[in-house]
């Protein structure tokens, strides 16, 4: 097939997680036989004359990284003005692969490379891309297949309050509305998708995020294998990974961190990453009186990640809310115990007693104890850690990228009728009730 991927962000321009999924299921896509060409863009506050709209191949996949319009718009403070000039820019782009625009004229006068090349699908990647991928499924005639990663409301608990808020979840819900086929990454963000968009969705499909474990290599827990559960001489050491956002939970690490030092003194937690809520978090642990042991090392690259990983006793996933969770998958390959909450996708992978310790979100007592378990009974954890790390084996990307291609394969165009304007609910949406078939 010919797969248009439309994303905003591609390497060399990664924002996030979406990224670098875009990236691999680009790659092995191309490596199943696929005809791959990815719609980005070029870097944030860049402009036509130094990074004037690109048509390269790199590894196989033909990347075409649309040049920024010349407004004076600022991510941070015209998310929405910005979001919509990146999609016009992007689409303007993406007509380049016909060769032609709307009227019939060459749209680029230099020597072409390649050959008018038409999609027979395009995947959008989040709400971001939903204007050039609307845009170019009509154009093309093709399905449209959007995989949702994450949602405004399930960011915020459910609320849609603010202005912006609104605009973010009234596109997602478009996206989701115009696709011929929804992917998700977990069960819990398909109910998601389906709560907040629906009904008349087209089909959902969950697919797991995959993972390449030859990047994360593998750790065996140094222990005496006859089960001995003597505390490690040096302190515990605990480790988090992750955007420092209020929906991450860290701050429920922090506090969990406090009373573990009570049972566990001189215990230790690592915050890896950056975000919104660094000064507020330093707060909370001055508050707690474990400033000084919590360390904020900032984004630290793979190989530093790695090394952490493998020095640490636990890593610790307090998410609030999360869609996936794949440094959990990362943490599962490198051999590092596992104490997760059960937001989200995480509750698919961290299975207490399975596969690592798994508490609900926003719980500071369970959390405590469960790292406490980690910690008191290593040869336990350790298991749990293999237990993970041969279940992590089978997510593959090559798995992801067949998947994928067999929802490309079912996806057919749906007849278009007008889509009036959706009422946002701005209160949080209750809980589903799993004991109600009807819910």
């Amino acid at each position: 097939m010919k797969v248009l991927l439309v994303s905003w962000e591609y390497p060399p321009v990664v924002v996030g997680g979406l990224g670098r999924h875009v990236h691999h299921l680009a790659l092995e896509l191309t490596a199943q036989g696929h005809e791959v060409v990815v719609l980005s863009r070029q870097p944030t506050g860049s402009d036509a004359l130094g990074y004037p709209t690109s048509d390269t191949v790199v590894d196989g996949v033909r990347v075409l990284a649309a040049a920024e319009d010349p407004l004076h718009l600022d991510f941070g403070t015209d998310m929405l003005p910005w979001v919509l000039s990146m999609g016009h820019s992007m689409l303007r782009a993406g007509l380049r692969l016909t060769g032609l625009g709307a009227a019939g004229r060459e749209l680029d006068p230099a020597p072409r490379v390649h050959r008018p090349w038409v999609p027979d699908v395009v995947h959008a990647h989040d709400w971001l891309a939903a204007h050039a991928a609307v845009g170019l499924a009509e154009t093309f005639d093709a399905p449209l297949v959007a995989t949702i990663h994450a949602t405004e409301a399930g960011r915020h608990s459910g609320w849609v309050s603010g202005p912006v808020n609104r605009q973010v979840h009234s596109c997602e819900w478009w996206l989701a509305n115009e696709a011929d086929a929804v992917i998700t990454c977990s069960r819990s963000m398909q109910d998601e998708v389906n709560r907040l968009f629906g009904p008349g969705l087209a089909q959902l499909h969950t697919i797991a995020n995959g993972i390449d474990t030859s990047a994360w290599p593998y750790l065996d827990r140094a222990g005496d294998d006859r089960g001995s559960t003597e505390p490690a001489r040096r302190p515990p050491r605990l480790l988090y990974v992750g955007r420092l956002e209020y929906e991450k939970g860290v701050q429920d690490a922090i506090a969990a961190l406090a009373r573990v030092r009570r049972s566990h003194p001189g215990t230790t937690l690592t915050v890896a990453g950056d975000g919104t809520q660094a000064a507020w978090l330093r707060a909370v642990a001055r508050e707690h009186r474990v400033l000084r042991a919590v360390e904020f090392v900032g984004a630290l690259d793979h190989d530093a990640l790695v090394r952490r990983m493998h020095g640490a006793d636990a890593l610790v996933i307090p998410s609030r809310y999360e869609p996936f969770g794949i440094v959990a998958l990362e943490g599962a390959a490198t051999g590092i115990p596992l104490v997760a909450s059960t937001a989200g996708g995480l509750a698919d992978f961290v299975r207490s007693g399975e596969t690592g310790a798994s508490v609900a979100p926003a719980d500071v007592t369970a959390l405590t104890s469960a790292i406490r378990s980690v910690l008191d009974d290593p040869q336990r954890a350790r298991r749990l850690a293999r237990a993970a790390r041969t279940e992590v084996e089978l997510l593959t990307w090559h798995a992801v990228a067949a998947e994928t291609a067999q929802v490309y394969l079912s996806a057919k165009r749906r007849p278009r009728n007008p889509l009036g304007r959706t009422v946002i609910v701005e209160r949080p949406l209750p809980e589903r009730d799993p004991t109600n078939p009807l819910d």
